[in-house]
């Protein structure tokens, strides 16, 4: 059976996947209409800077059980002016002054847009002058000019929220919010399709702690999720408790411990937790570090951090959490979020109940802009009419094989190691431009792997190197003679 032709297209997110997003559905020449809410005041997503100091976490509880976000009443009738919302929406992005990309930029960018080869003074100093690093700037520069390019910034809605997505006959019912200095401005308008590309690194998941509400509670502003680092400054002299293994644990950890800003060692809960997969823990292993098991509890009255081993930690000043985040959707309450995955999207792109409504950006790390090229080129397909999906027999075994061998979490959603497997099946359902329509995805190169790869590697020598250097100054300070006392 034929779908009606999509002419309307709502996009949600101005970040990496929303911008490539866009440039894949206006080089369709399909459209009479293509749209873009973006909820920040730029584009960017999560490299946009944030300036200003984030809300105190509340409502831990929530954070735990991974419902902190959740959908917000909407004005009986539309257009309104309603008062402006106080509940947390956890917009503020993860970008502090000094952060640098963690993967070779190679690895990031188009394949049509090259990322700038300006580098920092001091990533040539750690990993030398073809340093594949860049700083947060960069990157949010690079997200931005796809956008301002063509024209396509006529397109974006800034200080935009989507707060209701809802299907209503053939159409898409889209609610929006944009933001004003007293009240904001609600109203709807009505789409053929959706993309959603408003990414899954903004909601903080904090596990369930005995006591670490009450203790955050007494000293606001004393637990922070990384997302909330916005420097080692803001820790002078301060213990500091660093919750987690993976990856911006390991940065926020090495980072004070480095720079001996902290109060020494600086203390992470590492032990018996599964480090990164391409990282490792050598970041951890710096000698002003010192790693514990889990957090058994928190008791507010003496700072104490207690841990399932029986020991504790006294007198703590702050408590950084690196553990992740929780995949929310508030705008699309009717579609399920599942361990931390939404379900039913064939290829981690179209949603199986219903193909108008497709996804850029639903994977785990590794290749990720190039993964939203080819997931943004297949979903503009699709939506073009351009791309034949299999049956939805084949759709949903698809889901099923790959729930048989990686689980119903967030492992299925990872798609590493089999990058070149799904770039491949990705590009062959998306096709070719037809008649100069459409955007052109080139075969995979493994090269692009290989430089991913290595440039985990630099990192993981430059932890080594720094560790080593650390620890024989660490030596020399214990052999020093006790200074004088006049």
């Amino acid at each position: 059976m034929s779908r009606p032709a999509v002419r309307r297209v709502a996009v949600i997110g101005a970040g990496p996947a929303g911008a490539i997003a866009i440039d894949s559905l206006a080089q369709e020449k399909a459209f009479d209409i293509i749209r873009v809410f973006e909820r920040r005041e730029d584009a960017g997503g999560c490299w946009i800077d944030d300036g200003t100091q984030p809300d105190t976490l509340t409502n831990f509880a929530a954070l735990a059980n991974r419902s902190a976000d959740e959908p917000v009443p909407i004005p009986d009738a539309l257009p309104a002016q309603a008062p402006k919302l106080d509940r947390p929406r956890f917009s503020e992005s993860s970008v502090y002054p000094y952060l640098e990309t963690n993967v070779d930029f190679s690895a990031m960018e188009f394949s049509q847009e090259p990322i700038p080869a300006d580098k920092t003074k001091k990533s040539i100093a750690l990993h030398g002058p073809q340093t594949p690093f860049r700083h947060w700037t960069v990157m949010q520069r690079y997200v931005k000019s796809l956008i301002q390019r063509h024209g396509y910034e006529d397109f974006v809605s800034y200080n935009t929220t989507v707060e209701r997505v809802e299907k209503v006959g053939d159409e898409w019912k889209v609610v929006l919010r944009k933001e004003g200095k007293e009240k904001d401005y609600w109203w709807v308008e009505y789409f053929d399709a959706v993309v959603v590309a408003s990414g899954h690194y903004w909601v903080p998941y904090i596990p369930p702690v005995e006591g670490l509400e009450e203790f955050e509670k007494d000293r606001p502003g004393s637990v922070i999720h990384s997302k909330h680092f916005r420097g080692r400054d803001h820790f002078k002299g301060k213990r500091v408790v660093v919750v987690g293994a993976s990856v911006s644990a390991a940065d926020i950890a090495y980072d004070l411990a480095h720079s001996k800003t902290a109060q020494l060692p600086v203390h992470t809960i590492t032990i018996g937790h599964t480090v990164n997969g391409y990282f490792g823990d050598a970041a951890f292993r710096h000698p002003r570090i010192q790693q514990h098991p889990s957090i058994k509890s928190v008791c507010r009255k003496t700072r104490t951090v207690r841990l399932v081993d029986g020991t504790s930690i006294p007198d703590v000043d702050s408590i950084i959490f690196g553990t992740g985040y929780s995949w929310t959707m508030p705008f699309l309450p009717q579609v399920e979020i599942r361990n931390n995955r939404v379900p039913e999207l064939y290829q981690h792109v179209v949603y199986r109940r219903d193909p108008t409504l497709v996804f850029v950006g639903a994977v785990g790390a590794g290749l990720t802009f190039k993964i939203f090229e080819w997931q943004a080129v297949l979903a503009a397909r699709v939506l073009s009419g351009r791309a034949e999906l299999p049956s939805a027999q084949a759709m949903q075994e698809w889901e099923e094989n790959r729930i048989a061998e990686r689980g119903d979490g967030a492992k299925f959603t990872v798609v590493f190691p089999d990058f070149e497997e799904y770039f491949e099946d990705v590009r062959r359902l998306a096709g070719e431009p037809v008649d100069g329509r459409g955007r052109r995805l080139p075969r995979f190169r493994r090269e692009w792997v290989r430089s991913f790869m290595e440039g985990h590697e630099l990192r993981k020598d430059m932890w080594e190197r720094l560790n080593r250097q650390a620890k024989k100054n660490l030596e020399k300070e214990q052999q020093a003679p006790p200074k004088a006392k006049f």
